[in-house]
């Protein structure tokens, strides 16, 4: 979790023909959106994350290729039903969100009849046991199934769950059937993943 934007301002450069990315949950404060919204408007390329606000609580973020603001909600409570919106449409496509441990209610708050192309889920810390790694990304292929869409997540490398010590950072993609197509623990690399109509970008930063 940077205090600035290094990592994203070097990898949105780096990869002009990338039409997404992807950034974990908290990946920067609300003063750096100007940036981020700039940045994405300069190299065309959409921007997905999680960010903190002024109360440091975090919200949901997806910024098209234009530098709009078509998401931007709180994150919601775990006892409560997945807090919308959770979808948007850009250019054609239907995207769906679950920030961090939404996962868990992705399967009845993202429920619909509508086609989802691609599904994202910024993670905050990685993962504290290899159960919750198994359980996260088996939570994440229901997903993908029911909803018939790709499905993709990344977690920071740094931090641990309420500071338990152990970290395990993931990154994952399930395609329509639930395939796996990406599912990575412990491996910081940053990762491009082709799809139908979209490259993601899925990045876990070495911070």
């Amino acid at each position: 979790m940077e205090k600035h934007l290094e990592q994203f301002s070097q990898d949105i450069k780096a990869n002009p023909d990338v039409d997404l990315i992807l950034y974990p949950e908290g990946y920067c404060q609300v003063t750096h959106l100007p940036e981020v919204k700039k940045l994405a408007k300069t190299f065309q390329t959409a921007v997905v994350m999680g960010y903190r606000n002024e109360q440091n609580v975090d919200r949901a973020l997806i910024i098209n290729k234009r530098g709009e603001t078509l998401l931007d909600r709180a994150k919601t409570p775990e006892t409560m039903p997945l807090f919308m919106p959770s979808t948007v449409d850009d250019d054609g496509q239907r995207y769906g969100y679950v920030l961090c441990r939404e996962i868990f209610m992705g399967l009845e708050g993202l429920k619909s009849e509508e086609d989802i192309q691609l599904i994202f889920n910024p993670i905050g810390v990685g993962m504290f046991s290899e159960e919750q790694y198994e359980e996260w990304s088996g939570e994440a292929k229901k997903i993908a199934l029911q909803q018939r869409s790709i499905i993709l997540g990344t977690s920071h490398a740094d931090g641990s769950y309420r500071n338990c010590g152990h970290s395990i950072p993931i990154a994952y993609c399930f395609d329509e059937t639930g395939e796996e197509v990406l599912l990575s623990k412990n491996d910081t690399l940053t990762r491009i993943v082709d799809t139908v109509k979209k490259t993601v970008n899925l990045l876990i930063p070495q911070i």
